[in-house]
């Protein structure tokens, strides 16, 4: 039975509820939609968003999130059930940018800018050059913090698996490159079910499963997949798998029967470019494909229609309650309206000092963080001093007496680079840690000011309060806030005079050593500070930003 006849098939089995389910919904939206258009300015955004999740019905488009750790395998799995390698891998992170996997007839990609700026396209036949073109814009080494300005790449491939999801490639979590994981939380309320991908080595990670935490809610389903099987011997699968679904169902919070595929993207990769069926099918993804598939066929709609559903209710279910606060106001008595609205002013009182007292304490973490800052760059001053002065005095050692100024400059031209640009890779990997671990408490804080307003106004004015169900409906999405900057390091030429090389060579090769020393000195102030600098500025942009969201999701509340 191929895939046309099996789709005809799950049409055909549909229940009469269910269909009768899917009318009822679109008809929601569409009356919702005319009586949102009449309620007012106030609740425009209530409409777009409404809009936004009509399309999606109607178009049918199941939108597929593939996520995991850095460097778990993600774009190679997608790769080996395309059945070509579409997709740049790389030993480094990739750019925070999503790319859309979407049936066409002919292999084409199309890359947009945030800027509105007309697409780049790709059409070929040949996969390599597809990859090629996408390495251009979606890799860190060539479009480095997405400097370009790209806002998403869709590829199109005649793969069947694609007649039914949009699979989307997403940034890797948990790398030093925050912005990535960021990128990943924001775009998830887009998407209707996610692909979970987690390795045999190392095993799942404490990053892995709090992501797991904070993506269940906005998922109407997650498979899971282990990958890199083939660097375990069989007995050691069997205990990888079931330490696996023990922490999806005791950290994670999983319950039941967790479906665990246990794949080799790379020996499926392999078995697809070779025609190897034997090895496809015992790579493990010959098994997902297939269970996909199935799902894709079968329950594709009915989970579709159950993430859009979720979304609409929390809209209209926030959307209800403040037409009813303001009904039931315009209902009572004046003095009594006035006693309610004085009560609720206390309460706004209350939240404003609540917010008074979380704004003084971001910002004595903000110190807090700017003073262990300044240890770390004193720490690296010392570090460098260290580290670049033995190179120079080793390449001194090498000269002999046949000494050479300018060698030992390029030697340490050579080296600064890379040294600098490994501390502030460590620096800002640490410190984009530091931020989130900070900023987490102070977030939870607001989400239950927040909540607190809100189901105060709705007890004060006795209408029910409902709260929202899946995170989509008053989320307000995070703006990537970690940015690595590389730190540039020129040498300044060292010349020594012609009288000085008329010098005896011992004190020749001491004031040449002493020069030498002193331009190090120069050389790691300069760039320490360059680095400090850059890592200060993040850190302050990274909590105005959060600063300026919590105000915003606060009047946005009161308004």
């Amino acid at each position: 039975m191929d895939h046309s006849q099996r789709d005809t098939m799950a049409q055909a089995v549909l229940s009469r509820q269910e269909r009768k389910a899917d009318a009822g919904l679109k008809s929601l939206l569409e009356q919702s939609l005319i009586i949102l258009n009449q309620l007012g300015p106030e609740f425009t955004t209530d409409g777009e968003n409404l809009l936004a999740l009509q399309s999606r019905l109607l178009a049918d488009r199941f939108q597929l999130a593939v996520l995991g750790q850095f460097k778990r395998g993600k774009s190679t799995l997608l790769n080996a059930l395309l059945g070509e390698e579409l997709l740049p891998t790389s030993v480094l992170p990739l750019t925070a940018i999503p790319t859309f996997l979407q049936w066409g007839p002919r292999l084409r990609a199309r890359v947009v800018y945030q800027d509105g700026r007309s697409a780049e396209e790709f059409c070929g036949e040949v996969p390599a050059e597809l990859a090629a073109f996408l390495a251009k814009f979606v890799t860190e080494e060539v479009n480095p913090r997405n400097r370009l300005g790209i806002s998403q790449v869709e590829v199109f491939h005649p793969a069947p698996l694609l007649k039914g999801v949009v699979l989307i490639d997403t940034p890797g979590i948990g790398s030093t490159l925050r912005h990535n994981t960021e990128t990943t939380l924001s775009f998830l309320p887009q998407c209707d079910a996610a692909l979970f991908v987690v390795s045999a080595d190392p095993p799942i990670t404490e990053v892995e499963v709090k992501f797991l935490q904070a993506i269940l809610p906005q998922v109407a389903r997650l498979f899971v997949v282990l990958n890199k099987i083939d660097y375990l011997r069989e007995t050691e699968r069997k205990t990888a798998l079931n330490f696996l679904a023990q922490v999806l169902n005791q950290e994670v919070g999983l319950k039941g029967e967790i479906p665990i595929f246990s794949v080799s993207a790379r020996q499926g990769l392999e078995a697809r470019n070779s025609g190897d069926s034997q090895r496809w099918s015992q790579s493990g993804v010959e098994a997902l494909e297939r269970y996909l598939l199935d799902f894709l066929a079968y329950d594709r709609s009915r989970a579709l229609k159950q993430a859009l559903a979720q979304k609409v209710a929390d809209i209209l279910a926030d959307v209800l309650m403040r037409l009813e606060i303001s009904i039931h106001s315009l209902q009572l008595p004046l003095t009594e309206l006035e006693e309610r609205l004085q009560l609720f002013q206390q309460q706004l009182q209350e939240a404003e000092a609540q917010r008074i007292i979380a704004a003084d304490l971001l910002q004595g973490d903000q110190r807090r963080l700017a003073a262990r800052l300044e240890e770390q760059a004193e720490s690296l001053r010392r570090g460098a001093r260290d580290h670049l002065g033995e190179i120079a005095k080793r390449e001194l050692a090498r000269q002999g007496d046949q000494l050479d100024e300018g060698a030992v400059e390029r030697v340490l031209a050579e080296a600064i680079p890379a040294f600098f640009a490994g501390q502030l890779e460590a620096l800002s990997g640490e410190f984009a840690q530091q931020v989130a671990e900070t900023l987490r408490p102070h977030e939870q804080r607001a989400d239950e000011l927040v909540e607190a307003i809100r189901r105060g106004a709705a007890e004060l004015f006795e209408v029910p309060y409902r709260a929202p169900q899946s995170v989509r409906a008053f989320e307000v999405r995070r703006r990537p806030y970690w940015v690595t900057q590389r730190p540039d390091a020129p040498l300044t030429s060292i010349s020594a005079g012609l009288a000085e090389r008329l010098l005896p060579a011992h004190l020749h090769r001491v004031r040449a050593a002493k020069r030498l020393m002193a331009q190090v000195e120069s050389l790691v102030l300069q760039n320490v500070e360059n680095l400090r600098w850059a890592t200060r500025q993040n850190l302050d942009q990274a909590f105005r930003r959060f600063a300026a969201s919590l105000e915003e999701r606060l009047q946005e509340t009161i308004a």
